[in-house]
């Protein structure tokens, strides 16, 4: 036992039953030194630390997708629940390199009331911190004034690479704050094991299929083409999913060009393809469905032939987010529909932002609580540095994002559709309607070359 804890027991003691007087006031009257009192001082803030409540900090990055409210309002009411502080951290990432960040507490009433509602209750941000934003602007004072031992992050492969250099950066300075990463995106290609789908992809794609089962009936109303772009980045998953639960007669994403260079002329004259079979089977409508994917893969020169005009950045690349993907794949069909005399109307349609906000269908609303749910079970197992996985029979694991990244880059590669599958397979060969080499003489009624519109030889299958 000190000499101060004995002398501050005693005082105590002495003045409650001798003199009746208040202790506390007889503790600081007797250490009234500038040196105690800065003892004195120390000792209360190591005590403080010691009773602050632990606290977990959630954010979300990129852009949005039905059950981003389910996933952290599950996380704040099972966190809540075992006696954490939930900090909900706005503006994605940029609030951890932010020395005033824009921050609020989730208690359960505000969990309970977004968890079923569509967009991101915590503002969203593309933010991608650099190398030098690490060393100069990581805010570790956030975590230690409040005292958070757990960084929770949700989003897409941007969101994943950047959680993933979070983890190397927290391991590397031994700070002791866990993160858990929880994947999300509408475009299904973060690596999770096969079959097992993002949290919000089944939700647009059930939006996705709403609109495109009007644009179709619109189609076979009027006797009219559409085209119909879907959003994906570079993978074809929303496109293929929405085409394939709608039957279109043509499905284009960039998977299927894995023998040939993706052009805007083979893009084009697979949907030509799919409108001259039509023809001949006395039909005058239909529905393309083309994933914005293939115009990503497009090189620079390929979208100048496009006749398409557009903005550029200030590494002279076609800004693409600024356009409609349904109107330039249109302008391109119509072109060359009139160029081979082929009496047709096309309209397009964009299928995209809308389907980012929707309310989440009861799949993605089950799923992301159990993501919710699962973050906890991995934090409390010790797990770090890593995405939580639910399998399809409902159980609980760590994917670690250094398993998971280019061993080059870092960053994680995306999950692209399966075009040697058999349900990719039974699409293209039952549901698709094309030219092939069986069409040539029917055809030469339409085109004086055939050929050049035959589904396998464009895509050198």
């Amino acid at each position: 036992m000190s000499f101060r804890t004995f002398f501050v027991r005693n005082i105590k003691i002495f003045a409650e039953i001798v003199v009746n007087l208040d202790a506390e006031k007889c503790e600081d009257a007797f250490f009234d030194s500038n040196a105690t009192k800065s003892s004195k001082n120390k000792y209360n803030s190591k005590q403080r630390q010691t009773t602050m409540k632990q606290a977990i900090a959630i954010l979300t990055g990129g852009g949005p997708a039905p059950g981003m409210n389910t996933v952290v309002g599950s996380v704040a009411k099972t966190f809540l629940e075992k006696g954490y502080r939930v900090i909900g951290l706005h503006y994605g990432y940029s609030g951890l390199f932010n020395p005033s960040p824009r921050t609020e507490d989730l208690d359960f009433v505000k969990a309970d009331y977004i968890f079923n509602q569509g967009g991101s209750y915590l503002t969203m941000s593309r933010f991608k911190p650099t190398d030098k934003d690490f060393e100069e602007n990581f805010n570790l004072k956030f975590f230690t004034e409040n005292n958070v031992k757990l960084l929770v992050t949700v989003g897409g492969d941007d969101t994943a690479s950047t959680a993933n250099r979070i983890a190397k950066f927290l391991e590397a300075k031994q700070y002791p704050i866990a993160n858990i990463h929880v994947p999300k995106t509408i475009d299904n290609d973060l690596p999770l094991p096969m079959g097992t789908p993002t949290f919000g992809y089944q939700s647009a794609k059930e939006g996705g299929t709403v609109i495109g089962r009007a644009v179709y009936n619109d189609a076979r109303t009027s006797a009219n083409w559409f085209v119909v772009a879907a959003m994906g980045r570079s993978a074809g998953h929303l496109a293929f999913g929405i085409g394939t639960a709608c039957h279109y007669p043509m499905i284009v994403i960039p998977e299927m060009f894995n023998k040939t260079e993706i052009t805007v002329e083979k893009i084009v004259n697979l949907v030509v393809s799919a409108i001259i079979k039509r023809k001949l089977m006395g039909i005058e409508y239909g529905v393309a469905m083309i994933s914005e994917g293939v115009f990503h893969s497009l090189s620079d020169e390929e979208i100048k032939k496009s006749g398409v005009h557009f903005t550029y950045d200030d590494h002279g690349h076609p800004e693409l987010g600024k356009v409609s993907k349904a109107h330039i794949f249109n302008e391109m069909l119509e072109k060359k529909v009139k160029e081979l005399g082929l009496k047709v109307k096309s309209r397009p349609v964009e299928i995209g932002y809308e389907v980012r906000c929707q309310t989440p269908i009861a799949y993605d609303l089950v799923y992301c609580s159990q993501l919710g749910m699962g973050v906890y079970k991995l934090f409390s197992e010790g797990k770090t540095g890593c995405m939580v996985y639910v399998s399809t029979d409902g159980m609980v694991s760590p994917l670690y994002l250094k398993d998971l990244q280019d061993p080059t880059t870092g960053k994680i590669p995306p999950r692209l559709v399966n075009i040697e599958s058999d349900k990719f397979k039974q699409v293209v060969d039952y549901l698709l309607n094309y030219v092939t080499e069986e069409d040539y003489e029917a055809a030469k009624q339409f085109v004086a070359n055939p050929e050049e519109y035959d589904f396998r030889k464009i895509l050198n299958w």
